[in-house]
C-alpha cells in the first residue's frame, strides 16, 4: 500500500541527523515534528520567528500565541526562543539550516521546485520557501505522487512558476523515495507493496539505475 501522509512524514523524519537544525514546510512536513525519534536531538526553526518548536499539543496543552508558519498550534520546548522575523530569515539566509522539509505541486529531474503558487489561483504570498531552498544545506521534498487527476508531479520539467532552479536533493512521496542524480532521478526506496515498476509508471521524468 502508498504511504499515508503520516507515514510520509515518518520516513521523512528519518532523514534527520542529531544536531540538526531544520525547517518544516507547510502541508505534511508539518507532521515530521511527531516522528523525531527520542534519541535524536532536532532544533526546528520556524520563519514566523521561533528556534526550538516542539510536536503538536494535546488539546490541553493548546496555547493559541504559539504556532508555526502554517498557523498551526504547536508546543514550545525549555530551550525554545523567539525571535522577529528578520533575524529568522538572517538564519536561514546565512546558512544556519542544515535541512528544509517542504511540500510541493512539483518538482522536476533536474531537482527544479515549484510550490508557492498556481497561476490564476488566490495566493496569500510567496511565503519563505525561495529563501530556503536558496540558503539551507539540503532540501527533502514530501508530496504525493500524482495529482488527484492521476496525472504525475514528478516530471521532466515543471510547468508551474519555480521556487528554486536545481535545490532539491531528495524527494518522498506516497509511493516511495527518489534522489535528484546526473541524468534525473534514482529510487532508493519504495513504499511497503509499491514496486519500482509502479513508481516508474507514475513518474514522467526520466528514471535511472
Amino acid at each position: 500500500m502508498p504511504w499515508d501522509r503520516n507515514a510520509m512524514a515518518a520516513r521523512a523524519a528519518k532523514e534527520l541527523e542529531d544536531g540538526m537544525y531544520v525547517n518544516l514546510g507547510i502541508g505534511i512536513p508539518t507532521l515530521v515534528a511527531n516522528y523525531i525519534p527520542d534519541d535524536v536531538d532536532i532544533t526546528l526553526q520556524s520563519e514566523n520567528g521561533m528556534l526550538g518548536m516542539g510536536p503538536f499539543p494535546t488539546e490541553d496543552e493548546i496555547d493559541a500565541d504559539l504556532i508555526n508558519a502554517g498557523k498551526q498550534t504547536i508546543t514550545e520546548l525549555a530551550r525554545t526562543s523567539y525571535f522577529d522575523s528578520a533575524q529568522s530569515f538572517a538564519m536561514i539566509r546565512g546558512g544556519k539550516i542544515a535541512c528544509a522539509i517542504l511540500g510541493a505541486m512539483e518538482v522536476a529531474e533536474n531537482g527544479d521546485l515549484a510550490n508557492w503558487m498556481i497561476p490564476g489561483k488566490l495566493v496569500k504570498g510567496m511565503g519563505g520557501a525561495m529563501d530556503l531552498v536558496a540558503g539551507v544545506q539540503r532540501v527533502i521534498v514530501v508530496m504525493d505522487h500524482t495529482n488527484k487527476a492521476g496525472e504525475s508531479k514528478v516530471l521532466k520539467k515543471c510547468t508551474l512558476p519555480l521556487t528554486g532552479t536545481g535545490v532539491v536533493h531528495r524527494i518522498i512521496t506516497n509511493l516511495g523515495v527518489l534522489d535528484v542524480v546526473e541524468g534525473g532521478l534514482r529510487i532508493v526506496e519504495t513504499a511497503d507493496g509499491v514496486t519500482e515498476d509502479e513508481i516508474r509508471a507514475a513518474t514522467e521524468a526520466t528514471i535511472v539505475n
